[in-house]
């Protein structure tokens, strides 16, 4: 399990037009990492909108917001097209970096269990240090804990 302090483990995952995102290509700017189950469920609907109504503080603070999902990249670019999302979501269609995260868990519903995305927040720094881990994320108030802890260091 990562931990706070600990490098961010690296990737490189397509965005919505099918380019190379790296995590490193970001370092120099604290960043966002949020992984989410799918696109236009609502919780995740819930989850991103949130980001994107608030995205005016996450540019004055100057953090990047990033969404990771296993979606396709062609899923992603309709969920960002009809909610607006000025950040930048990732296909992990292969499950890689969930894994390397360990978000990728066993999960219940209705009584069955299946292999999804816990959905887990990580706060990296500009040095590509983990600062801030918020496990089992519960959408309601979670872009405002973020915010606070943001200000806070």
């Amino acid at each position: 399990m990562l931990e706070v302090g600990k490098k961010a483990p690296s990737f490189t995952l397509l965005d919505i037009n099918g380019k190379k995102v790296s995590l490193k290509d970001f370092l120099g700017s604290k960043v966002i990492l949020y992984f989410y189950p799918k696109d236009m469920t609502s919780g995740c609907t819930k989850e991103a909108c949130d980001f994107r109504d608030n995205f005016p503080n996450f540019s004055k603070l100057k953090v990047q917001v990033i969404g990771i999902s296993p979606d396709s990249v062609e899923s992603h670019k309709k969920f960002t097209e009809k909610y607006n999302l000025p950040f930048i979501l990732l296909s992990d269609d292969k499950k890689e970096v969930v894994q390397k995260y360990g978000v990728w868990k066993e999960k219940s519903l209705y009584g069955k269990k299946y292999m999804g995305v816990e959905r887990t927040t990580f706060i990296i720094d500009e040095n590509g240090k983990i600062i801030h881990i918020f496990p089992k994320v519960k959408v309601n108030g979670h872009v405002e804990e973020i915010l606070k802890v943001l200000k806070s260091n």
